[in-house]
């Protein structure tokens, strides 16, 4: 997708009359800055094993009113049938198909920022943040206010469909009021050829509130998904977030995390599957500014075929953020010698007294584990796969509900399945 053709698009979002006029000087802002930056190539740092080509190759344009549903759409396909859901298709929110629990506030992007006095700072890490703000279709605001503790997951499913090359660019913002809980499980699914999902994700957590993130990118394997998400977490807040990857024929986890109240924790998992030439990257950074305060990245990837990914962790502690705890790992099976995983964790500590830690590894099946399975009467199939089962059991774990731990165990136990050979 060229310049030229994200001008063309930018100018038919700005021409769209169902938008506020309030939202264009920020897109027209944001579009500046995204032209002055430009796509990232591999010349940039953090972009250097990620290969775009895919995005730059194509010309995308922006969903319409004839990329929303013709007809009613069986979400029951989706799994988790009895968790409230709030579903947006081809960038365009399905009101009559989405519920959010009562005690929940359900916002408009517009709604919300008028609800701030427009003081609603925009994302703009990178050049895909502020794409994001210039073109940004659906957009949508969890609120929980003070006290509120969650009774149920509440979804949010993506739903990219169709023939036609779409670029779809949804806003979330979520926000948890002083002491209060809640669990989201942001989903990403469909059947769409050439797709371009760019989504931003705001997060704001308030003093001692709690929040559990799943995400799930299950997209089809010609989608390209590039999430963002931000996340400012005030005193004695919790954010724990599990990430399952094994869709998309790009993906991308842009993830910032920035501890600012002391007390703060911030626990990262993630667990990727690719095989084919899939690509996907995990670009996390954690900022602890706060004394006090506690981190985690650990993430796993098992690669079959030609496929690659990264893993580029950083957690940054400034120099009032003593008595931090942190720690990475990052942990990587090749299944296939054409499979390829770039790892680079990273600490960089601006004071003393603090408790860090990071390390990496990457490796085959071991072939001892393998013949000692084997001896107890199982066969090489059976034997690799429970030894992959191993390695990613301690992420699935982790997930306390049990609907979602039962459809992450079938997604799994479906590609292994399909992904494992003699």
């Amino acid at each position: 997708m060229s310049v030229t053709n994200f001008q063309s698009e930018f100018n038919k979002i700005m021409n769209c009359d169902y938008f506020s006029e309030k939202v264009q000087p920020i897109r027209k802002k944001a579009f500046t800055n995204f032209l002055k930056k430009g796509i990232p190539n591999k010349k940039w740092e953090q972009w250097r094993f990620t290969d775009l080509s895919p995005i730059t190759n194509i010309d995308f344009h922006i969903s319409d009113t004839n990329d929303a549903p013709n007809q009613d759409i069986d979400i029951l396909k989706y799994g988790m049938i009895d968790i409230p859901t709030i579903v947006i298709y081809n960038g365009h929110y399905q009101e009559k198909l989405s519920s959010v629990p009562p005690e929940i506030k359900l916002l408009s992007c517009l709604d919300y920022m008028e609800l701030k006095n427009w003081n609603v700072e925009q994302p703009k890490d990178s050049p895909f943040d502020l794409l994001n703000t210039a073109l940004m279709d659906s957009g949508i605001c969890l609120i929980a206010d003070k006290n509120y503790q969650t009774k149920s997951a509440i979804r949010i499913l993506f739903i990219s469909s169709g023939t036609q090359h779409l670029i779809s660019s949804p806003r979330v913002h979520i926000d948890l009021k002083d002491s209060s809980s809640m669990t989201i499980i942001e989903q990403h699914t469909g059947d769409s050829e050439e797709y371009f999902l760019n989504g931003s994700l705001v997060i704001t957590l308030k003093n001692n509130s709690k929040l559990s993130h799943i995400r799930l990118q299950e997209n089809s394997n010609k989608t390209i998904n590039m999430g963002n998400i931000h996340v400012q977490q005030e005193e004695a807040s919790h954010y724990t977030f599990h990430q399952f990857a094994y869709g998309s024929q790009l993906g991308r986890l842009n993830l910032h995390a920035d501890l600012n109240g002391q007390g703060a924790e911030c626990f990262l998992n993630g667990l990727t599957l690719t095989n084919n030439k899939q690509h996907i990257d995990n670009f996390v950074i954690t900022s602890h500014n706060a004394p006090h305060c506690i981190s985690s990245q650990n993430f796993k990837t098992v690669l079959q075929d030609h496929s690659t990914g990264v893993f580029n962790g950083r957690t940054i502690v400034s120099k009032d953020a003593t008595k931090t705890d942190s720690s990475q790992v990052n942990k990587n099976l090749l299944l296939s010698t054409n499979a390829l995983i770039n790892s680079n964790p990273q600490l960089e500590i601006h004071t003393d007294d603090v408790k860090c830690s990071h390390g990496s590894t990457t490796g085959e099946l071991d072939t001892n584990a393998l013949f000692y399975i084997q001896s107890r009467g199982l066969d090489i199939i059976s034997a690799k796969m429970l030894l992959i089962q191993g390695f990613a059991s301690e992420l699935i774990s982790k997930i306390s509900d049990k609907e979602i731990k039962n459809y992450l165990l079938n997604q799994f136990n479906s590609w292994l399945e399909n992904n494992t050979k003699k």
